[in-house]
């Protein structure tokens, strides 16, 4: 079993504290399920993780996965920690109990998706993807596709996967040339290449579920004229039993930075046989469910490893001995140099933010659904592209951070900190890179509503300053401080770019990931005063020396940031 700790306590604390998550439970379960339900099965969850997923992580790393004869063999071991990971009913945890899933609301499953991203993400992205292709499906497929497919993936039977990516095509998926024909019987015939398909192809399971994006014959040029195809590995019977194999072919596996034990594939849709989901030309609607579940796990995935990189680090420098320490005893560890220090503290406190961020809008995403709240529709709305940007860039510096903290041990593959970077680097690019999602944020978001949404957010961190004050407490007050500047610096940064949208649009572009990243430290700072409050007004918890120094810290480091970015912001396109 590994060292890896499962975040179980830090998830309690915030579903307890930051977010009423029995209300949110108990509005999307029908009280079913309760926060102690929720702890109980997280301890389940690292248990499987620390047992079965983290030892496993290195090993697909070095491995990796190879081609043999036209199928994907995968690294030694995940076949049988996948059949566990299915058996134990973790894939369907939060699909929807009416087709066979556990019903768990987001603000819960995000936790279960940190600890597998954490222990291995290499692994964590197939089951991942099958979760997104189910919801795909569950929403917009004919009953019979349903019927055909969702029991399996919900299962974790089978898989499935996302194939958007052409040569010529990447992010513009207008592009795309892969074209589906009509068939007599009603099913389509799928011809095209797409390449970085993730878990594409493998020995996990007996059939993978391909959802692809094509043009039909005749179809508008643009993304007018995208359809989404189900195009199975094995064309399977009405009852589920497989049939033949499709014309479907691995063309080659792609050699990678990181992740090495998912395999990233090149498929060749040699006239294979699909069937339509949703209706013809509307395919982005549909795979846009896909895509917005993806946007949130990636976030999870880049949470979870930079916890895991952080564990390594604090516990490499608790024993490491390294030089003389100013102002401690000799032989005292490297933890206790005051930049290892910072680089530790540094990276647990931005890590509370994040966990803290990610907890937040998983239950404005619940409560949006389970109660139709417009205004919590809103808030999801706009700071999911926040919240995939700033917690993927975050995962970047922080595993960076972890091999800093190695030092020369850091940068040898066998200390096992290299890996998490290698890991990560993918996520900022994944589901849209962060460019696209601070475009989304300032040019959709935004603009589109002259900032209405931002200033209702600016609305609730300011309303986090008032119960500060109402503490004695040294760090409350230059919590409330840091924020207060912060915020209005921040309130300046909108109003500049609202004005850019019109003036200039190319300036608003040009400071649209500054002003993500601003708005990502700013929510950081926002949930810190929070949690502050909270454990000012109970202070007996065992770790409340923890989180203030963490709160104290964050303000003077990160908070500080805020009106540089503001200042970059406004520079615009420096040209």
């Amino acid at each position: 079993m590994s060292d890896y700790k499962a975040p179980i306590g830090e998830y309690d604390f915030l579903l307890r504290h930051l977010v009423d998550a029995e209300h949110v439970l108990s509005v999307t379960t029908g009280g079913e399920v309760s926060v102690d339900d929720v702890r109980e099965l997280l301890g389940h969850a690292g248990t499987f993780a620390a047992e079965v997923l983290d030892p496993l992580n290195a090993i697909g790393d070095r491995a990796g996965n190879r081609l043999h004869e036209g199928d994907v063999v995968t690294a030694p071991g995940f076949v049988d920690a996948y059949k566990a990971f299915a058996k134990g009913g973790w894939v369907g945890l939060g699909l929807p109990k009416t087709i066979g899933g556990e019903g768990l609301p987001a603000v819960a499953t995000s936790a279960f998706n940190e600890i597998w991203g954490a222990t291995n993400m290499a692994f964590s992205l197939g089951p991942g993807l099958s979760v997104g292709a189910a919801y795909a499906l569950f929403t917009a497929a004919s009953d019979e596709v349903k019927q055909t497919y969702l029991p399996k993936l919900v299962s974790g039977e089978w898989t499935g996967t996302m194939n958007l990516t052409e040569p010529q095509s990447g992010t513009d998926l207008a592009g795309i040339r892969t074209i589906a024909r009509r068939r007599e019987d009603g099913s389509w015939t799928v011809k095209g290449q797409k390449i970085f398909i993730t878990w594409g192809d493998h020995d996990l399971t007996d059939n993978i579920v391909h959802l692809v994006l094509a043009r039909t014959e005749g179809a508008p040029e643009g993304l007018g004229g995208l359809s989404l195809f189900v195009v199975p590995k094995y064309i399977p019977s009405a009852d589920g039993e497989l049939r033949e194999r499709n014309a479907v072919k691995t063309v080659s596996l792609e050699h990678k930075l990181g992740i090495h034990a998912s395999p990233t594939c090149v498929l060749e849709y040699e006239d294979a046989s699909g069937w339509l989901v949703g209706a013809e030309h509307q395919g982005l609607m549909a795979m846009f469910v896909m895509m917005n579940v993806a946007r949130v796990g990636v976030s999870t995935q880049g949470l979870g490893v930079a916890d895991r990189a952080f564990q390594r680090a604090e516990a490499y420098a608790a024993v490491r001995v390294q030089g003389k320490v100013a102002g401690r005893e000799p032989d005292a560890p490297i933890a206790e140099h005051p930049d290892v220090r910072r680089l530790l503290i540094s990276m647990r406190s931005t890590i509370t933010a994040m966990r803290a961020l990610l907890v937040q809008v998983s239950a404005w995403l619940d409560l949006a659904i389970a109660e139709r709240s417009a205004a919590d529709h809103e808030l999801a709305e706009f700071f999911v592209p926040i919240l995939k940007g700033w917690l993927t860039e975050n995962s970047v510096q922080l595993t960076s951070d972890a091999i800093q903290v190695h030092g020369g041990m850091g940068f040898i593959e066998e200390a096992g900190a290299a890996q998490y970077l290698r890991d990560v680097r993918i996520l900022p690019i994944y589901e849209g890179t962060t460019a696209i999602q601070a475009n989304d944020l300032t040019r959709r978001k935004l603009a589109r509503d002259g900032g209405a949404a931002a200033i209702a957010a600016y609305a609730l961190v300011e309303e986090s300053i008032a119960p500060l004050r109402g503490h004695e407490h040294p760090v409350a007050q230059r919590t409330a401080d840091r924020l207060e500047r912060a915020l209005a610096s921040a309130r300046s940064a909108t109003e500049t770019l609202i004005r850019q949208a019109e003036d200039n649009p190319r300036d608003m572009l040009a400071g649209g990931v500054p002003y993500l990243m601003q708005w990502g430290i700013l929510a950081g700072g926002w949930m810190h005063a929070r949690i502050l409050a909270a454990v000012l007004d109970e202070p007996d918890n065992a770790d409340t020396a923890r989180r203030i120094m963490d709160a104290d810290f964050y303000g003077a480091h990160q908070l500080s940031r805020i009106p540089s970015l503001t200042e970059a912001i406004e520079a615009g396109e420096i040209t």
